[in-house]
This record gives C-alpha cells, sequence and structure tokens, in this order.
C-alpha cells in the first residue's frame, strides 16, 4: 500500500472538528493549521477522507513543498517532484493556485512555469515530446504563501458539500459542510429531537439527521480520483461498502423543520428523500412567532437570514427578539443560533453560555450557543 501526506483545505473554524474526524477514520500524523488540516494514509484512507468526512471542502495529496524566491527556483523545485507517480503519458494536468506575501506575485506566470516544469519532467520520464491530456482529470492546485510552495494533486473533484441530495436550493443557502458543523458543535445523537424553525431547503436537519445515523455524506456520490488507474477501483468499493456497513437506522431521532415559504418547504422535503432520511423530518409551514416545542427536551439550530444576506439590519434585529422570546431559557433546552451581528446577544435578550467564530462563506459569523 502506498503510504501519501494529504491536505485538507476548510471553512475558518472547522479545523478541530475535522481533526477529531480524521483520527476517527484512522488517519495518522494529522496536524491543524489555519483553514487547512495536514494527515497521512494509505490509498483505502484516501478514499474513506473523500466519503466519509462532513466538514472537509476536498481531499488533496501534498506531493511535495519547498521554498522559492524566483522562477528558475520554482522550476527546478516542480521538476524534482515525481509527477509520474500520479501522471500517466495521457492524463489530463491542469493547473491553478493561488500566491499570497510571496516574491512571486503573478499568478499566471506561476501556473506556466509549474505546468511546463511538470511536461519537462515527464517527458523525462515516459520519452515523448506531446502530451494529448485525454485521459482523467489530475488537478494541480499550487499555494505559495510567504515564499513556501505546496503542489497538490486534488482527489475530490466536485467539493465535498456536494453531496448529491440537494440538487434545489432557496435563495441562501447555507454550505452542506457548515450545516454539519452546526450538528457537531450541538453534539446531536440519534436519540436527540432537533428543531430548525426557519429550516428553508432543510439542510441543517438533513445533515443532522444524516450524522445521527451515521450516514456518511459522501457514500452516494463519485470523486475525480476514482477514475485515476493509480488508485484501484476495489478501493472504492471497499470503503463504499464499509461506509453503508456503519450505518444505523434504528433510533428514536425526530426532526423537525418549518419556514414560511411553502415552495421551499417542498424543496426541503425532496432533499431529504433524496439523501435517505425523509421519515426522520417532519416539514410545516409555520412562521417562527408560533414556535411551539412537540418534546419535553430539544435542540435548536437556526441559520436565521441576516442583514448581508437577506434581511436589512433593523428587520434581522427585530427578528432576534422574536428568537429570545421564543426560545425559553429550559432545562434539556439547546439553542445554536448563527449571526454576523455583534448586536445579537443584546437582541436576543440573553448572554450566550459560549460563542464559536466562524465563516458562512465570506461572512465571518459567530455561532451563539445557548445550553445551560
Amino acid at each position: 500500500m502506498m503510504k501519501m501526506n494529504f491536505v485538507v483545505p476548510c471553512l475558518l473554524g472547522l479545523e478541530k472538528p475535522i481533526a477529531d474526524e480524521l483520527k476517527m477514520i484512522e488517519a495518522e500524523n494529522v496536524v491543524c493549521e489555519n483553514g487547512r488540516v495536514l494527515f497521512s494514509g494509505d490509498e483505502n484512507i484516501l478514499a474513506r477522507a473523500n466519503i466519509c468526512l462532513r466538514f472537509a471542502e476536498r481531499i488533496q495529496i501534498l506531493v511535495g513543498s519547498f521554498v522559492a524566491k524566483s522562477f528558475e527556483e520554482l522550476f527546478q523545485g516542480t521538476k524534482n517532484l515525481p509527477w509520474e507517480k500520479w501522471i500517466s503519458a495521457t492524463d489530463e494536468f491542469p493547473v491553478k493556485g493561488y500566491s499570497i506575501n510571496s516574491t512571486l506575485f503573478s499568478v499566471s506566470d506561476c501556473q506556466s512555469i509549474i505546468k511546463k516544469a511538470v511536461v519537462e519532467r515527464l517527458k523525462s520520464k515516459y520519452k515523448i515530446e506531446w502530451f494529448e491530456e485525454t485521459g482523467p482529470v489530475h488537478q494541480i492546485q499550487f499555494s505559495i504563501m510567504k515564499d513556501n510552495v505546496s503542489l497538490l494533486l486534488d482527489t475530490s473533484g466536485a467539493g465535498l458539500h456536494k453531496r448529491g441530495y440537494r440538487l434545489e436550493a432557496n435563495g441562501a443557502p447555507i454550505k452542506e459542510t457548515l450545516a454539519a458543523s452546526f450538528n457537531y458543535l450541538a453534539r446531536v445523537r440519534n436519540y436527540h429531537t432537533l428543531y430548525d424553525p426557519m429550516c428553508g431547503s432543510g439542510t441543517i436537519l438533513i445533515e443532522g439527521a444524516m450524522m445521527a445515523h451515521n450516514i456518511a455524506p459522501g457514500v452516494n456520490r463519485h470523486f475525480t480520483a476514482e477514475r485515476w488507474e493509480q488508485i484501484d477501483n476495489a478501493v472504492w468499493a471497499e470503503e463504499r461498502e464499509r461506509a453503508k456497513s456503519l450505518v444505523n437506522m434504528d433510533s428514536s431521532f425526530i426532526a423537525y423543520g418549518s419556514d414560511i415559504d411553502e415552495a421551499t418547504l417542498e424543496i426541503a422535503k425532496i432533499n431529504a428523500q433524496r439523501a435517505g432520511v425523509s421519515d426522520k423530518i417532519v416539514f410545516e409551514k409555520r412562521d417562527i412567532r408560533d414556535f411551539e416545542p412537540k418534546s419535553e427536551k430539544g435542540t435548536v439550530i437556526v441559520n436565521p437570514p441576516y442583514g448581508e444576506r437577506l434581511l436589512d439590519s433593523n428587520e434581522a434585529s427585530a427578528l432576534y427578539k422574536v428568537m429570545g422570546e421564543k426560545f425559553v431559557q429550559k432545562r434539556g433546552w439547546a439553542y445554536y443560533v448563527i449571526s454576523p451581528s455583534e448586536d445579537f446577544e443584546y437582541d436576543f435578550g440573553r448572554k450566550a453560555d459560549k460563542r464559536r467564530k466562524l465563516y458562512n462563506g465570506m461572512i465571518k459569523c459567530n455561532l451563539y450557543m445557548y445550553f445551560k
């Protein structure tokens, strides 16, 4: 089995949850950095990470790292790496990336130099002058940070937030990876009653139901590395079977989702059905002002519309006051609300027991947690 080093880029604030997940799937040498997590493993771990990780954006193989302050150093550093281990004579290998606070600041020039260096390396290995690039895609990704170059190969293709169940969404959908992280931070379990009184297309509830029943988020989708000849197809089949064997639908978990928009609720129902959790979620048309718990205990997770997304700041403030009135402090109840507003606690009417800084796209937010 091949041992490889990997990089998992992620939304800021999700490094620790991803590291915890990686340890659970038996990845090795797990290390957190800002905006990414490093780990190592073999082909099975590569496939398992793609299929099972809930909070990661994608899985990349770290081909190599070096320092480059000139184009010659970038060319030679790239050429010295073992690209033939991953790229066959007919494979497609586009290049993209970024450069931040580095001597080599022109992304397009770096892109050209790296492409040329890989071509020269492969020419010497395959003894050919022309690469038709008609085979499977091996996307080369570069990052240059303070002159430190990392060269990677993307194994995922479409971002891992694309589970395959959400073919439709409402006007301001939350990323599935972020929705899953809310459920993780709220410690949702298979005996919980989960609520989202502003559920939109149902993503938070669907991710909660999938987590509670150990349904791997990527089990029903495909990944770009599945087409690579360097990884046996049997590995992917084995890891999918492993993931399916760990699903346990025998639970007391139930989720309730409500929204004022009937068309959006229909989308939510379809999404839940595609995800295989429709019998675990009840959807109904209801305004948050009419929120009524249906259980003695419960966990509420909500991503309300706010100033930078759908409402102006005054409307958002009024909404937070309504939530403060409806989300009553009571034993057995916990509330989790994501908002970019620094005045949220004032509008809501009480201080959060804990705050967690997260990013919803490019919007800096806090997850306000009430559990005492």
